[in-house]
């Protein structure tokens, strides 16, 4: 063990303790990586992150490195492959969800919507303090609406609070978590 002092979740599993120190809330501009953070939370739903988290090389295997334009062209025979893909969560309704999803961002895309400038746009383009031991706020009923008016699903306000912590929208980390930095910090170290 080390002598940093972290977040509380992040004590005891060393993945969770490598994924806290190395992405958690670090500020993620890139779209296509923003969208696979989201369809992971909305995996996570009724679990916890860790399980999403010791299974994420299957989920990206599974959902072909959560390329949106592969994803998208999934069909019924796909639906039935990920259902029997013991190393993934093996929900119809949140594999159909994020084929839907990916049909969605890409359907922003070619509209001009980028998604990465769509996720920061709700923040004014920088991370704003979260509530450190909130499991959602008015900003995440906010996306989750927007989220949902355009066919997302699984982007509930609590799930849309735990991805936007995940991405780095907000800097929830706990004042005594080594990693919490002023926001503006956060941005240049993603840069």
């Amino acid at each position: 063990m080390d002598a940093h002092s972290r977040c509380a979740w992040a004590q005891n599993d060393p993945l969770m303790r490598e994924y806290h120190d190395t992405e958690w809330g670090v500020p993620q501009r890139d779209a296509r990586t923003l969208w696979e953070n989201l369809m992971l939370e909305g995996f996570q739903a009724g679990l916890s992150w860790q399980v999403i988290l010791h299974k994420r090389a299957a989920f990206r295997a599974a959902f072909e490195g959560f390329d949106p334009r592969k994803v998208a062209r999934f069909g019924a025979g796909d639906v039935e492959r990920l259902l029997a893909d013991t190393g993934i969560v093996r929900s119809r309704a949140k594999i159909e969800a994020t084929i839907r999803g990916a049909r969605i961002f890409n359907e922003m895309q070619a509209g001009g919507d980028d998604f990465s400038d769509y996720c920061w746009s709700f923040v004014a383009g920088k991370p704003l303090r979260g509530e450190g031991t909130a499991s959602q706020s008015a900003l995440s009923v906010t996306v989750s609406k927007d989220l949902k008016r355009r066919g997302f699903k699984f982007v509930g306000p609590t799930i849309v609070y735990a991805w936007m912590q995940a991405v780095g929208l907000l800097n929830d980390h706990a004042a005594t978590c080594f990693r919490c930095a002023p926001v503006s910090a956060l941005a240049a170290r993603r840069n």
